[in-house]
């Protein structure tokens, strides 16, 4: 498979306002046609928000809570637990949903997400206090973890389905951690920086274990472009409202190299007033006259996403969000040239 089962299309992020998640997950199938993804109902509670739950997905890794947020810990605890049984409900229901409407052998592809390891060993602590991060060895034995986690679940999820399956990894931490910014436990405690070499050799050795086409989403405004485009990854996904002149260079040899943009273009928070397609399509189309493309890349080499997860918008803006993102693409692949 290739950065097609990401480009000319409209899908999601993520994660989903509310704690229904049937509702959501009939949603998402029905509205996203060409590349559904597992939604994320982090309203949910403990082991339903983005780390927990690639916690639940990692092999040999057992998370808890603590004070300061999620913690290596020796066996089983309650916050894995919980994690683990969120995202076996929502296989099950994807699964029901998937048999009652008759999709099984249709072809479909489904998008599976994940914390990337850059933002695990960021954001976990291990058990004496320290970020993951600030050591070398637990960031590879998280890299590894996750891959073989995200291979295992990936094949779970294409025996339900009898689907194709593309992985997403979130990675808000990445810029952070390449830039060695992160702060330890006092002010004194640094975090090294994970230099790029390190980094790419890292991400490379997951997509490798994975196996299936990957993204890798950043919605920090340091998108590391370079990293990314030396990457196996195939596609990149970006809030479109924080990009930069300066990184105009790095979007064009992303392109250049076949990668897919996906482009977050539609609000993932509810806005005072809620804007027309075109005006949503216009970033797109600007950024990529700008670059001196042919316009036709809108259809090859773009998809249109929320700008992020739509958990904090309520579920009416979701589901119009939705709809925005699929009109966008529509336009992009059926008219260019006319916007």
């Amino acid at each position: 498979m290739t950065q097609s089962n990401f480009a000319g299309l409209a899908t999601g992020i993520g994660s989903w306002p509310g704690t229904d998640v049937r509702e959501a997950a009939a949603i998402v199938l029905g509205e996203f046609e060409e590349l559904p993804h597992i939604v994320e109902l982090p309203d949910r509670g403990l082991g339903a928000d983005m780390v927990g739950r690639t916690g639940a997905i990692m092999v040999d890794v057992e998370l808890d809570i603590r004070t300061s947020g999620y913690r290596v810990v020796p066996r089983p605890m309650l916050a894995g637990r919980r994690a683990r049984d969120f995202l076996t409900e929502d296989l099950d229901v994807l699964e029901e949903l998937w048999e009652v409407s008759g999709q099984r052998g249709s072809g479909r592809t489904v998008k599976v997400q994940a914390a990337g390891p850059f933002t695990m060993a960021a954001q976990v602590e291990l058990r004496h206090g320290h970020r993951a991060l600030t050591d070398r060895g637990a960031l590879r034995h998280f890299t590894e973890a996750l891959g073989e986690g995200l291979r295992l679940h990936c094949a779970e999820l294409t025996r339900r389905l009898g689907v194709d399956v593309v992985v997403q990894l979130d990675e808000p931490s990445l810029a952070a951690v390449l830039a060695g910014s992160l702060s330890g436990i006092t002010g004194l405690d640094t975090v090294r920086a994970v230099p790029e070499p390190e980094a790419l050799e890292l991400l490379d050795s997951l997509i490798e274990t994975v196996a299936l086409p990957v993204a890798v989403h950043c919605c920090d405004t340091d998108v590391p472009f370079d990293l990314l485009r030396r990457s196996r990854a195939v596609a990149v996904a970006v809030d479109a409202t924080g990009l930069r002149r300066t990184d105009f260079d790095g979007i064009g040899e992303l392109l250049q190299m076949g990668k897919t943009l996906m482009l977050g273009l539609i609000p993932s928070e509810t806005p005072v007033r809620p804007p027309h397609w075109r005006e949503l399509a216009e970033p797109g189309v600007t950024l990529i006259d700008r670059l001196g493309f042919d316009r036709s890349v809108l259809a090859s080499q773009v998809s249109v996403t929320p700008s992020c997860g739509l958990a904090g918008s309520t579920a009416e803006w979701a589901r119009r969000a939705t709809g925005l993102a699929r009109d966008v693409a529509s336009a992009f692949a059926d008219s260019p040239d006319s916007l």
